[in-house]
């Protein structure tokens, strides 16, 4: 095998492919970049048996073939090459030659035909906007728990009704939800499809894809073997579901509440971060929310406190609650809006912490993101 190619066209392509690799791989195979030379150009590919990375680009193919090289080693020379076009062939030795300019690299090969075979997916698609489709996976995957051990919280849950596609994470802390607009084609139905994917494997998805114009969502699979495929452009990534039951979070908001606050969103973070300099890891910040403002007060180790006021509008009566400080200030930086409203919402339960919703303060327009954020029992 042997071929030419551009070198920022090469590297940007390699990085893209093994992007969604693991640092740690159990089976040295699949740190692997497949590289397949033919006459419609370069294919590359890597893949883990979870999620799979695909793009094609173009390149002069002397001589066609197919060749596995270490895919984050490849990459890390790439990126590092000088200026000039790259040449990659096959050695005498089965060892891969990468020449650009002076520079010139011997790899070794992989054995080709101990490699998986790469997804393909042939089932039912549509249509997101990628710019609102990313700007969705960054509202909503960060709410996604972080810990294996309840394998179904550490994904994001695709719904797709109708004209509609939802996004929902939980970590049963709080819950994100987002809607974007979905087109399904001739082949839309008011049937639901719904998806569980890996948090990590989206929020690459978002990075990768977000100024690509469309992304098209296909499902395909059965059984154990269900996927879901991204693709825009010449790039497809896939990602096996995680299989489980997702805990049925939208009856957790509520249809319509009267007692809520608007603060100015950046006024608000800005203050949270200053007086939760004081507070102990985890502990929660006291918010006192009144018809002045909302004030924040705040008590750590070595006697060392905070308080701080900002300017707020409440409809209803006064409260008093505690929040994660950190868990409040991603869901400010999620709302994306001038000003944020914060509803509490009621239980029959009068022993029982009933969640805050937040939500963009918008003015005719429905809520297409919202966040319930459980707060924590204060102790003073």
């Amino acid at each position: 095998m042997k071929f030419h190619v551009n070198r920022d066209v090469f590297s940007e392509a390699v990085s893209f492919v093994v992007k969604l690799l693991p640092q740690r791989n159990p089976q040295p195979i699949l740190a692997g970049v497949l590289i397949e030379a033919s006459d419609d150009g370069l294919s590359l590919a890597a893949f883990d048996y979870e999620a799979s990375a695909r793009t094609t680009i173009e390149a002069t193919v002397d001589a066609p073939g197919t060749i596995l090289v270490h895919g984050r080693l490849l990459s890390e020379i790439a990126s590092r090459l000088p200026n000039a076009p790259i040449q990659i062939e096959v050695g005498e030795d089965d060892g891969i030659v990468l020449t650009c300019g002076s520079a010139r690299f011997t790899l070794a090969s992989m054995p080709v035909q101990e490699y998986p075979a790469i997804p393909e997916v042939s089932g039912e698609s549509g249509l997101v906007p990628a710019e609102e489709f990313a700007t969705a996976i960054s509202q909503v995957a960060f709410a996604a728990s972080r810990d294996d051990v309840t394998p179904v919280l550490t994904g994001v849950q695709l719904e797709v009704a109708g004209t509609q596609l939802s996004l929902v994470a939980t970590d049963r802390y709080r819950v994100a939800l987002r809607d974007v607009k979905f087109d399904g084609g001739t082949v839309a139905s008011d049937e639901s499809t719904t998806a569980l994917v890996p948090a990590r494997t989206l929020t690459e998805v978002g990075k990768t894809f977000a100024h690509t114009g469309d992304i098209q969502i296909s499902f395909s699979g059965s059984g154990d073997r269900e996927i879901i495929a991204f693709t825009s452009g010449n790039k497809t990534v896939t990602s096996l579901l995680i299989k489980g039951n997702f805990p049925p979070v939208r009856r957790l908001f509520p249809e319509q509440t009267d007692h809520y606050a608007v603060v100015g969103t950046a006024d608000l973070t800005e203050a949270v971060r200053r007086v939760a300099l004081v507070l102990d890891r985890s502990a929660p910040l006291r918010f006192t929310f009144t018809q002045d403002g909302v004030s924040m007060d705040a008590s750590g180790t070595e006697q060392a406190r905070a308080t701080e006021a900002v300017d707020a509008t409440l409809t209803g009566d006064d409260v008093t609650l505690g929040l994660n400080p950190q868990y409040l200030l991603e869901a400010l930086s999620a709302v994306k809006s001038e000003f944020a409203r914060i509803t509490f919402t009621s239980s029959d339960n009068a022993n029982k912490l009933s969640p805050v919703l937040i939500t963009p303060q918008t003015s005719g327009t429905p809520e297409s993101f919202k966040y319930l954020l459980q707060p924590n029992l204060l102790l003073r």
